[in-house]
């Protein structure tokens, strides 16, 4: 591991604190690329006008239609975090909107696979709908799009996904990411790609009469007064979106999209809605059965509590217990659903933990691989084994990555009736690797070794043939050895630099977990060489230390790490308060060590 201390630009740093921001929180802005104040403005006024995404008008027009002739509307969505959030954006916001027929769909992950198939848009047809609605998926779905255009369906794809070499023939597509969209965002998920187009739907029915109050300065696009007496003076009041935005904040972060000006606009406005206590109550829930305080949430209580307890029902069993957590208004059902998420976490995290080891085990194997890597590592991994479940398979090919730096695929047996000569992998990759880039060129030099593959640059999933597992192994390590050198392959973490002793406070550790971090805008992380005072094992799996930080003692805590540190030692931390017998402390967490 290298750990490196970012570049801060002195004058974006000094011309952010003499705008009156902190002068740690200036540094740290800096570093990240913010060279004003205005950058910083989270007000619902700066988030980027709907116009700019290509086909939300005729979305808008396209469902405008729909609810003023009484059609029946179905949701088709993705079985992740960000595919359950859309999906109860969509349903929530459609009935805000006037629809009067709004149901949803949400495929099996191991039994009908990813997005709209075939049979999934049959499903809808079947079930009386008018219109299919994707949300979080799509954009690939030629086929699917195919069969319910031939049912009769009008379809509307909503998705964030990079496109394939053809466009699914739907009536509409939104999608930053598809030719010819200018949207500033491309990196906007799915569930805020629904919330668009219900901006640009509302603003449609304003248009056409339907509400009576004008929107405001200052407040969402589209959005009515806030003059509490235009509201009682419109005759049809005109919806608040706003409600939906703790779901856009939640999905966002949990999708690990990249967080640009405008997703920091949309979590930051959601998280300020939580704090206020305004939520579903099945987000409440959910902080409850995670053992969070809602009214103090961060983007870690969303990325690290909610968001694996929401995934865990796709992975595992049913997502349609995660959306209707999230649809619920019934505070007792809201419990209900989130202490059974709570549970089905619970499993998966066992599931992983032995798949965890054996893929590791798996791993290790690999490292004689010869001229494939630096230092006997492979420049890719793929690993399989018959036991492994196909839902957690993305979770611990994060964690094998994590710990090799190195590109990774994890398989398992698809356990789709008919499928069982399949093997069903998903990767995670590392700066200067897209793997869906990498997936594509090993389709097209050993055509029929992927059955089926997407995704983005550094996550994607793929389908292979059980017997072309070993060629699919060389072909992508060889394209790992020939795209990434030595530099890239070794383990690179980008800090802060070192800690200023004054800034050891409590308040200003809460003060930094307020703040909107996430993808493409790291969380604080320092690094300075401190002295081990002392050092011992807990819950045999994490290091507790005792540490002199400049001179000055401070409790630091390495989790999932087992071996003993020297004396001397330049670390990577994040700051933590650690609360015993009523008096709260500053507490170093380790995320890295580099001898020197």
């Amino acid at each position: 591991m290298k750990i490196v201390a970012r570049a801060i630009p002195p004058r974006s740093a000094w011309a952010l604190e003499q705008a009156g921001i902190h002068p740690l929180l200036a540094r740290l802005y800096a570093a990240r690329g913010v060279q004003n104040r205005d950058e910083l403005d989270d007000g619902l006024a700066r988030l980027l006008a709907p116009d700019g995404l290509r086909g939300v008008r005729e979305a808008a027009v396209l469902l405008a239609d729909a609810i003023r002739d009484h059609k029946r509307l179905c949701i088709v969505a993705d079985y992740d975090c960000d595919g359950a959030t859309a999906c109860a954006v969509a349903v929530r916001g459609l009935r805000l909107l006037g629809a009067e027929h709004v149901s949803y769909l949400v495929p099996d992950r191991v039994v009908d696979g990813y997005g709209l198939t075939p049979p999934i848009a049959e499903r809808v047809a079947a079930s009386g709908a008018d219109m299919l609605i994707t949300v979080d998926n799509g954009i690939a779905s030629v086929e699917g799009v195919a069969a319910a255009k031939a049912r009769g369906l009008a379809v509307l794809v909503t998705d964030h996904h990079l496109p394939g070499p053809a466009l699914p023939a739907a009536d509409v597509l939104v999608n930053p990411n598809q030719p010819e969209c200018g949207f500033g965002s491309k990196c906007i998920a799915g569930v805020g790609v629904m919330f668009y187009v219900l901006l640009a739907l509302r603003s449609e029915l304003r248009t056409r009469g339907v509400f009576d109050a004008p929107p405001a300065a200052g407040s969402l696009p589209g959005d009515q007064s806030s003059n509490e007496a235009a509201h009682l003076a419109a005759s049809k009041r005109q919806p608040k979106l706003d409600v939906l935005l703790p779901l856009v904040a939640l999905g966002t972060v949990a999708d690990v999209v990249k967080l640009d000006a405008n997703n920091r606009r949309l979590v930051a406005q959601g998280l300020r809605r939580i704090r206020a206590g305004a939520m579903p109550v099945g987000l409440s829930a959910l902080f409850k059965a995670a053992g969070r305080n809602a009214l103090a949430a961060t983007t870690f209580d969303f990325g690290f509590a909610l968001g694996p307890r929401i995934n865990a029902a796709g992975r595992l069993a049913d997502m349609t217990l995660g959306i209707e957590c999230l649809l619920t208004d019934d505070s007792a059902r809201a419990e209900e659903l989130a202490r059974l998420l709570d549970g089905i976490n619970r499993e998966r995290r066992d599931i992983e933990g032995g798949m965890r080891e054996q893929a590791l085990l798996l791993a290790e194997s690999l490292f004689d691989a010869p001229g494939d890597g630096s230092e006997g590592v492979p420049a890719a991994i793929s690993v399989f084994d018959p036991d492994f479940h196909e839902g957690v398979v993305g979770i611990v090919a994060s964690r094998i990555k994590d710990r090799y730096h190195r590109p990774t695929f994890v398989f398992a047996a698809s356990g789709a009736p008919g499928k069982e000569h399949e093997l069903k992998g998903s990767g995670r990759s590392i700066p200067g690797f897209h793997l869906r880039d990498a997936l594509d060129l090993v389709a097209k030099r050993h055509p029929g070794v992927l059955l089926r593959f997407g995704g983005h640059a550094m996550a994607a999933g793929c389908t292979v043939a059980r017997e072309q597992s070993q060629t699919f192994e060389r072909a992508l390590a060889q394209v790992a050895a020939e795209w990434l050198d030595a530099a890239s392959l070794t383990r690179r973490l980008d800090t802060d630099g070192p800690l200023a002793p004054e800034y050891l406070r409590v308040e200003l550790v809460d003060t930094l977990h307020r703040e909107v971090w996430g993808q493409g805008f790291a969380p604080p992380t320092f690094s300075e060489e401190v002295e081990v005072v002392s050092q011992r094992l807990v819950g045999e799996k994490h290091l507790s230390l005792k540490l002199k930080h400049q001179g000055k003692p401070v409790d630091g805590i390495w989790f999932g790490h087992t071996e003993p540190l020297p004396p001397r030692v330049l670390i990577a931390f994040r700051l933590d308060a650690d609360e015993w017998q009523g008096v709260r402390r500053v507490r170093f967490l380790v995320e890295g060590a580099e001898t020197r």
